[in-house]
Order: structure tokens, then C-alpha cells, then sequence
């Protein structure tokens, strides 16, 4: 398992556009993709409901854990994607 720890930046949070993204980038890969809350709930990043039920705001400390035959590709894919979509 790998995983990785990222800032949130958008300023309103994880909202339902960079759920989906999100979603379609992680449905990409084999692996299981989940992320982990502040509070420590964890949700699948495969699903955008599950993303958006956890709440994440501007300046949460998230944690991207990966477990998987291509969990490294699939992180490093996931911090592109938000990334380039400002997210992080």
C-alpha cells in the first residue's frame, strides 16, 4: 500500500465537479483507491457520492491511499489530476 498527503486548495472544498474528475481519473486503475478524511473516514475516490459525503473543505489535510497492482501509477495520476484542476 502506498499513500500519499495532500492540502486541499479549492475554496470550496471537494464539491461535485472535482468529485467527478476525481472519480473518472481513479476508475482508471485497478487498485483501491481511497481517501481519508481528516476526521479518518475513509471513502472509495471511485465513487463521486462517496467523495462528496466526506465533507472535505479548503485547508483539510487529506491522505490518498492506494493499494493495488498499479497503486503507484494510479497516485501519481490522482495528484496530477488535481493538480492541474486546482484542487491541491
Amino acid at each position: 500500500m502506498k499513500k500519499i498527503q495532500v492540502v486541499v486548495k479549492d475554496p470550496v472544498g471537494i464539491h461535485a465537479r472535482p468529485a467527478s474528475i476525481i472519480a473518472g481519473e481513479a476508475n482508471k486503475f485497478k487498485s483501491e483507491l481511497k481517501l481519508v478524511s481528516p476526521s479518518g473516514v475513509e471513502g472509495n475516490i471511485k465513487s463521486i457520492i462517496n467523495l462528496m459525503s466526506l465533507g472535505i473543505k479548503q485547508n483539510d489535510h487529506i491522505t490518498i491511499k492506494a493499494e493495488g497492482t498499479d497503486e503507484e501509477e494510479a497516485l501519481n495520476a490522482i495528484k496530477a489530476v488535481l493538480e492541474k484542476h486546482q484542487v491541491i
